[in-house]
């Protein structure tokens, strides 16, 4: 026997031990962490963008760690949700479709996790990885956490003021004391998952799935903070506010503001950085950075389809699986193609309801710009956010459209408030005072948080009217866009009858991806209209009905 003949069994002999002795569950050490960076309510805003648009509010907030990993990895310049409203967002990004496919989570209020639908985490779970998650996530946990979620794979056990950030900094009569308090509990929660070594870690070997979910850029934050803490001046964003907002003091430090709380994600992520570099981790791990929709309390923003509510920040770095770093890609991206990314990329085969395409081919690719011509295209949507913000818990459906020149939206009920009811428009009663807008959401027109903007425009309805009527009024029944001309969306083409054509070829291509996927929204039974969508209190059925995509 020659020596050759000797090594070739010797190899089949250890892979033999290895696969008796691993399980059959586990995968390689070699394969990828996962972690994902996920911010509340961050929309596009980072420093790294202010190069490609000029003159914009990206000149005015600073986010060096999302910049580090943009250059180290792909930034994608056209990231959007499915869904501009958390619960809906998560659920379609975890589960790899359209929101429009989770059942019961695809709302808000009243959601409830069907654990028959695969989940990212779970599913790598299956195959051997240890998840964990700190701050929020939507459910990666197992059946028996459901419907919170997650409470067996949280590590918070330091803390979780870091989601109040502005409020809790602030206190703190050193502001750099607060600041770096706050870090240091990030710091210790990283830790406690990422150095755990309870039941939960397989092996020391063991690939990792982390989510790192902070929510201080969900509001409310403290008015000032941006300035305080960030060095943020208020009087930088002037003329760069989009022309739908009033472009007045409040508006202007209630975005600086905002824009603070995005500075603090980002020295949050920048410890999560700094923590898996600690255990060498850093370069086979898979960093993908974003948020889950615009920004919230503001017109246009949060819970709607136009760009400011559904276009989100994304950046991926993996030394290992993306080639040409620094590439800036102009591809139509849906975050829920990030699940299928994350299972193909630890070989773990994606289940059929998992329809998002996986973005490997342009991790892979070693071009700028455009690299697959088919992401042409994206489509988001809304159904119900706040149970309580039209009569009868209704929702406001919507469905849209979104290609490099156009936005299409369609309104299926034109008649309801597309921010619910409010008082003196739309429903009885007087204004709520000040206070009341800029702390309760529920005052007036529960699908915009409470904010200083908010009560800014409720309260100056008389003075500003058209800045009213951008933020509160009835929509049509259709949308069109030219985004090119009119990035703002401020002058709505869909009756022009020059772009008839526009609209009838994005009408057809729109509702065969909605018939395509199995939107109940276009099908016999509109189950979004009645209870159980309608009902928060409701309690889910043993079985549910699942809703198929045609093939």
């Amino acid at each position: 026997m020659n020596t050759e003949t000797i090594r070739q069994l010797t190899l089949a002999v250890v892979a033999v031990y290895c696969a008796v002795t691993s399980g059959s569950n586990l995968i390689a050490a070699d394969k990828p962490n996962i972690v994902m960076a996920f911010a509340d309510d961050w929309g596009k805003y980072a420093s790294v963008y202010a190069s490609m648009e000029p003159d914009s509010i990206h000149e005015v907030v600073s986010t060096p760690n999302f910049d580090s990993v943009a250059n180290e990895g792909v930034l994608f310049n056209r990231a959007f949700v499915s869904a501009p409203s958390c619960t809906p967002c998560r659920s379609s990004l975890l589960s790899g479709q359209p929101f429009w496919r989770c059942e019961r989570a695809s709302i808000l209020q009243g959601a409830i996790w069907d654990f028959s639908i695969p989940a990212y985490p779970l599913l790598l779970q299956e195959k051997g990885y240890r998840i964990g998650h700190t701050y929020k996530v939507w459910s990666p946990g197992s059946p028996a956490d459901a419907p919170h979620g997650g409470a067996k794979t949280a590590f918070n056990s330091h803390g979780r003021a870091f989601n109040g950030f502005s409020q809790n900094a602030m206190k703190n009569s050193d502001h750099e004391a607060g600041k770096k308090q706050l870090l240091d509990e990030v710091r210790k929660n990283v830790r406690s998952f990422l150095d755990s070594d309870d039941d939960a870690k397989l092996d020391g070997d063991s690939p990792f799935c982390y989510w790192f979910g902070p929510t201080n850029t969900h509001r409310k934050w403290v008015a000032g903070s941006g300035k305080e803490l960030w060095n943020i001046d208020p009087d930088d964003l002037k003329g760069k506010l989009p022309a739908y907002l009033p472009d007045v003091e409040t508006v202007r430090e209630d975005f600086a503001d905002y824009l603070g709380e995005v500075q603090a994600f980002d020295a949050g992520l920048g410890v999560l950085i700094e923590e898996l570099k600690r255990i060498g981790a850093y370069d086979n791990t898979i960093l993908v950075v974003s948020g889950d929709h615009g920004i919230p309390g503001v017109s246009r923003g949060k819970c709607n389809l136009y760009d400011l509510g559904t276009q989100v920040p994304l950046a991926i770095r993996w030394p290992a699986g993306i080639k040409n770093h620094g590439r800036v890609v102009d591809d139509f991206v849906s975050l829920p193609d990030l699940a299928p990314t994350f299972l193909e990329a630890a070989e773990v085969a994606a289940p059929k309801t998992m329809i998002a395409r996986s973005l490997m081919p342009i991790l892979q690719s070693e071009k700028s710009g455009q690299v697959d011509p088919d992401r042409d295209v994206v489509f988001t949507g809304r159904e119900r956010h706040v149970a309580a913000a039209r009569t009868d818990n209704m929702p406001y459906p919507q469905r849209a459209i979104r290609t490099d020149q156009y936005l299409y939206i369609i309104n299926y009920k034109p008649d309801r408030w597309p921010m619910g009811t409010g008082p003196g428009f739309g429903a009885p009663g007087s204004l709520p005072d000040e206070t009341l807008l800029r702390e309760n959401t529920f005052a007036a027109f529960g699908d915009m948080d409470a904010s200083p903007t908010k009560a800014w425009i409720v309260l100056h309805k008389e003075q500003d009217p058209q800045s009213f009527e951008y933020a509160f009024s009835l929509r049509p029944n259709r949308e069109l866009y030219d985004i090119k001309a009119d990035p703002h969306c401020m002058t709505n083409l869909a009756e022009d009858r020059k772009l008839a054509d526009v609209v009838l070829g994005l009408d057809h291509r729109l509702m065969n991806y909605l018939q395509s996927t199995g939107d109940p929204r276009v099908s016999d039974d509109p189950i979004f209209e009645h209870a159980p969508y309608t009902d928060p209190n409701s309690k889910p059925k043993p079985k549910t009905k699942r809703v198929k995509a045609k093939r």
